[in-house]
């Protein structure tokens, strides 16, 4: 399978989003970009923050919307040409109401999910053939409760669990780069076999 070239995260700009659950696709792209030392600079034609890293030998572009989430498909297809990559060599990191918070999961193309960030970038790719890092943020039980729960910030705990998912991704980030998607899917498996805080007992 091809290897990355791109690693978009998603969630809104802006402060008073920043610790958000919406924003788990920043929390790990931000820790990304601070572990290889990197800094992003606006590029305004891509309509995003952009960095360049490099994670064993390969290039990487890394790529935060500054776009709200439900217009992130522009940025990401504007990327897409610009840098002539294909859907298929980029991941897209992102809040998952259906996991628990504490865990990331890898998965390659299906729906969105109603995930508004990924349902624009279907909008403009026509497909979801693309890889996506899952970060749980937990679903509060009562779907009238999804749009205050995305656009809060976590409880301590979970917060401190969402931390420990976005280590986990970034620690089997590098076989996901070189194209080994099934052996981090393993990884990531069973770095938090039972549930959330499994790392710390």
């Amino acid at each position: 399978m091809d290897s990355l070239r791109l690693i978009v995260g998603l969630g809104n700009p802006g402060a008073e989003h920043l610790r958000t659950r919406h924003n788990a696709g920043f929390w790990f792209i931000d820790a990304l970009a601070q572990r290889e030392n990197a800094r992003f600079g606006i590029d305004s034609k891509l309509h995003a923050e952009t960095a360049k890293i490099i994670i064993d030998g390969r290039p990487l572009w890394l790529l935060k919307p500054t776009t709200y989430m439900n217009k992130s498909g522009l940025a990401v297809a504007s990327a897409l040409r610009y840098w002539k990559i294909e859907p298929e060599e980029m991941l897209v990191a992102h809040d998952d109401l259906d996991l628990p918070a504490g865990v990331a999961r890898l998965k390659f193309d299906g729906g969105h999910g109603g995930q508004n960030g990924l349902r624009d970038i279907f909008a403009h790719l026509g497909h979801g053939r693309f890889h996506r890092m899952r970060l749980g943020i937990s679903h509060p039980g009562d779907k009238d409760r999804v749009l205050g729960w995305v656009l809060g910030r976590p409880s301590v705990a979970d917060e401190k669990a969402m931390i420990g998912a976005v280590g986990d991704a970034l620690d089997v980030l590098p076989l996901a780069v070189s194209g080994e998607f099934n052996e981090a899917m393993k990884q990531l498996h069973t770095a938090r076999d039972s549930g959330p805080g499994a790392r710390d007992s």
